[in-house]
C-alpha cells in the first residue's frame, strides 16, 4: 500500500542541502545587499561569520579562518597549490572527490613524489600506511560513498608533514580534532544548509609557517594567493576576502550559525545528524532489499548516507540495468513529492544517497522510509511485468 504520510520537507540532497528548519527568505531582510563588502558594516558581518564559526567548531585561537572563493573546491585548490611541494605527499582516496584531488596533484601540479592510497567505494584507505614525514591529503567524509575516517588517532602528533583535510560534509556534524589538522576546508552548503559558492579555509600555525617559507615553483593565480612579500596576508583571515562575496549568502550563513547555537552548538548538531542515521540503520536492519554501501559501522557516515540494493533480482541485472532501475526508484519518489535529489552520485555504485545532516528532521527521515519500500516494490514489479 502507498504510505499515507509524506515528509514535511522532502529535501534530501547531499548538496546544496536542506535549509534549516523554519527557514524563510524573510530571515535575510537585514542583508547588506547593495553595499560594499569592504564597508565597515560589511567587514563586520564577514568577521562575525568567521568568529562564530570558530566558536561553534571549537577552533583554536591561533588558527586562521578565511572565507574564500568557489566553495569547498576553491578552498581545497588554494591549499594544494599553495602548500604542497616541499615534501612527498600521501593522497588518500576512496570516492570521487578524493579522486579529483589525486588528479590535480598528479596531472596539474605534477608532483614527483606522490603515493596514492586508494580504497573502493564503501571502504577507506589503509590508514596504517600513512607516513608522518609526508604531507597527507584526504577527505574526512566521503560525500559520494558514505565512508568516513573514524577519528584522527591515525595522524601522528609529531608529524613532519602537513595534513590537508577536505571536511566539507563533516564540518559541524563530526568531531574534528584540530590539533591533528593543518589545512581544513568546507563550505556553507552542507551541514548548515547555507548557500553555495563560498568556501571556508582553516589553517594551523604549522600551515602558516609553510606558507611563509615555501614558494611554489608554478605560477599562482590571484584567487589562490595567500601571501604578500613572503608573509601571510592577514587581511584574508579577518574578513577582507580575496574576491567579492555575496552579502546575501553571508547573511544566510549567519542565520544558519545562529540556528546551530540554538540547537546546542556542535554537540546539538551532531546529535541531530546521528539520530537520522540511527533511523535509517533500524530500517535497513529489517529491510529485505536495502543495505549500506559502507558495511563497517565504525566508518559509516551519518551525513551522506549511501544505500545499495541487495536484492538478488537487482544484482542479476546488468550494470546499466542497475543504474536505470535505481534511477527509476528516485524518479518515482520525486514524482510523489516525497524525496528530491536522493540518487547515487554518478561515479558511485547504483543505489540511493540520503542526506542526514542536522538540517534534516528525523521525523522526515522516518516518514521517508516506508516510501522507499513502496517505490522499490513498484519498480521491481514493473520490471517483472515487462519481462
Amino acid at each position: 500500500m502507498k504510505p499515507a504520510q509524506k515528509p514535511s520537507v522532502p529535501h534530501f540532497s547531499s548538496g546544496p542541502c536542506a535549509k534549516r528548519p523554519g527557514w524563510k527568505a524573510e530571515n535575510l531582510s537585514a542583508a547588506l545587499v547593495g553595499r560594499s563588502h569592504r564597508s565597515k558594516e560589511g567587514k563586520a558581518r564577514l568577521k562575525a561569520a568567521i568568529e562564530k564559526t570558530r566558536k561553534i567548531l571549537g577552533i583554536p585561537a591561533d588558527f586562521r579562518i578565511g572565507i574564500v572563493p568557489a566553495s569547498d573546491t576553491g578552498a581545497v585548490e588554494m591549499v594544494l597549490w599553495s602548500l604542497l611541494g616541499p615534501l612527498g605527499v600521501d593522497m588518500l582516496t576512496w570516492e570521487s572527490f578524493g579522486e579529483g584531488w589525486v588528479t590535480d596533484v598528479t596531472k596539474q601540479l605534477k608532483l614527483a613524489d606522490v603515493r596514492v592510497l586508494k580504497a573502493p567505494y564503501g571502504e577507506i584507505s589503509d590508514l596504517a600506511q600513512v607516513a608522518k614525514d609526508r604531507d597527507i591529503v584526504f577527505t574526512w567524509n566521503g560525500t559520494t560513498s558514505g565512508a568516513c575516517v573514524p577519528n584522527g588517532d591515525w595522524i601522528a602528533a609529531d608529524r613532519k608533514g602537513l595534513t590537508i583535510c577536505d571536511a566539507t560534509s563533516a564540518a559541524f556534524a563530526m568531531d574534528l580534532p584540530w590539533d591533528k589538522l593543518d589545512a581544513t576546508t568546507f563550505s556553507w552548503q552542507k551541514v548548515l544548509g547555507g548557500e553555495a559558492a563560498h568556501g571556508m579555509l582553516v589553517l594551523s600555525p604549522r600551515a602558516i609557517a609553510r606558507l611563509e617559507t615555501h614558494k611554489p615553483s608554478w605560477p599562482m593565480p590571484k584567487l589562490f594567493r595567500m601571501t604578500s612579500q613572503g608573509k601571510v596576508n592577514e587581511a584574508i583571515f579577518t574578513g577582507e576576502t580575496i574576491n567579492t562575496p555575496s552579502m546575501l549568502c553571508v547573511e544566510d550563513y549567519l542565520d544558519a550559525l545562529a540556528w546551530a547555537e540554538n540547537v546546542g552548538g556542535r554537540a546539538g548538531i551532531m546529535k541531530r545528524s546521528k539520530a537520522n542515521l540511527a533511523a535509517i540503520e533500524a530500517w535497513v536492519a529489517k529491510s529485505n532489499w536495502a543495505a549500506f554501501l559502507t558495511a563497517r559501522k565504525d566508518i559509516r557516515s551519518w551525513t551522506s548516507i549511501c544505500l545499495v540494493i541487495a536484492d538478488p533480482w537487482f544484482k542479476a541485472l546488468s550494470e546499466k540495468g542497475q543504474v536505470e532501475a535505481a534511477k527509476a526508484v528516485v524518479a518515482l519518489l520525486e514524482k510523489e513529492n516525497v524525496a528530491f535529489d536522493c540518487g547515487h552520485y554518478r561515479d558511485a555504485p547504483a543505489g540511493l544517497r540520503i542526506w542526514g545532516g542536522a538540517t534534516v528532521e528525523t521525523s522526515d527521515v522516518e516518514a521517508l522510509l516506508p516510501w522507499l519500500d513502496w517505490a522499490y516494490g513498484q519498480i521491481r514489479a514493473s520490471y517483472k511485468e515487462a519481462a
